[in-house]
């Protein structure tokens, strides 16, 4: 019987959609602002895919045993799911920190496991490699706000399909994975101190999300190229969501407008109405109005939706259309995704499957490229 272990961080994501851009240390703020839990979710897309892949090698989901926290850490979801399940001797609590993390981690890696999963994002990576270190393979599905660390799968799905691959001993290298954090209180300020902890051993596979890359000086003067096409395109009366990045923040510059560099600002008539929205005030100001998103690619990683700007969900996406989605990028930063295609991680598998195909790119001043997404 196969033996794997599973921790998910339930708290792992909230602030994303309010604004709070991190959940350490603000989760009961997240749920005042009414932020939905939705790692158990996540957690739940790759168990579902991992039981779909076992079936159909004729293996049940109670062929594989998983090694869970109680409750809402693992054993709700993993039962749910129709696995075989162990609950480890924990406590039961009803709020949950790193260090639950740690002591779950600990058990686990002592149960001789063959694949240790967890949902969570940097901050979870962090906890689970401070206890199992390069000594355990892991494999991260993907819930975090902020996610820079490779030892993630791209999407939650992909993490289902990678823990299926390893179980059927279609997956036998290894490599090693950076675990990176960054200083939360620092980023909600506009700032980004990024830390490296350590590394976590991973099956190896190209469905590992790559670690994400910073822009180079160079770039600027074709950042603003692009701030400049887009300003030009603005209409009249058209609501615009401006996302966050480095490649976005020119278009506010150039208009004259305070910004926040790593929120969703708004722009109505080329005047700010509201600086670092959440997910609430961004659909009640597209509900049956004209609006406009525009967006960059997380660098070295390719994603569009669901790093860093999950203010933008899938509601204020439906609410705006496809069609009025804008992506600006440099050719350098195009060319770090060596031909990778851009990935869409919305939490909404219907609203991911909507970008499916090509994506204009505004690459400059009147110059646009296709490019692929997956």
């Amino acid at each position: 019987m196969t033996r794997i272990g599973l921790i998910i961080n339930p708290i792992a994501g909230m602030g994303g959609r309010v604004g709070l851009k991190g959940t350490d240390g603000l989760a009961e703020k997240a749920r005042a602002l009414g932020a939905p839990a939705l790692s158990p979710q996540k957690a739940a897309r790759a168990l579902t895919v991992l039981a779909r892949s076992l079936a159909g090698t004729g293996r049940a989901p109670g062929e594989v045993r998983l090694f869970v926290p109680p409750g809402d850490m693992g054993e709700t979801v993993a039962a749910s799911c129709g696995f075989r399940v162990q609950v480890l001797d924990l406590p039961r609590a009803a709020v949950t920190n790193g260090g639950d993390t740690r002591r779950a981690a600990g058990q686990i890696r002592s149960r001789g496991v063959d694949l240790l999963l967890f949902a969570g994002g940097d901050g979870t990576a962090r906890d689970i490699c401070a206890a199992v270190g390069e000594d355990q393979t892991v494999m991260g599905i993907p819930a975090g706000v902020k996610i820079h660390s490779p030892v993630f799968a791209q999407t939650p799905e992909a993490a289902g399909h990678l823990a299926a691959d390893f179980i059927r001993g279609n997956v036998r290298q290894l490599c090693l994975g950076d675990v990176l954090d960054i200083d939360e209180a620092a980023y909600r300020r506009g700032r980004v101190r990024t830390r490296f902890y350590g590394c976590l051993s991973l099956p190896g596979s190209g469905r590992v999300q790559a670690r994400k890359a910073g822009s180079e000086v160079s770039e600027t003067a074709a950042q603003d190229l692009i701030a400049l096409d887009y300003i030009d395109a603005m209409e009249k009366d058209t609501v615009y969501l401006i996302g966050p990045g480095t490649t976005t923040r020119p278009v506010m510059t150039r208009l004259g407008l305070d910004y926040s560099l790593l929120g969703v600002d708004v722009v109505e008539n080329r005047r700010l109405v509201l600086c670092d929205a959440p997910e609430k005030e961004l659909l009640a100001l597209t509900r049956n109005r004209s609006a406009r998103i525009f967006i960059t690619p997380i660098g070295g990683q390719g994603y569009l939706f669901g790093r860093g700007n999950h203010q933008i969900s899938p509601g204020v996406i439906q609410q705006t259309g496809v069609e009025n989605i804008r992506v600006g990028a440099t050719m350098e930063k195009i060319g770090r995704l060596k031909g990778q295609p851009f990935l869409v991680d919305t939490g909404d598998p219907v609203t991911d499957r909507m970008f499916s195909g090509y994506t204009r790119v505004i690459t400059g001043y009147r110059r646009e490229m296709v490019y692929p997404v997956l």
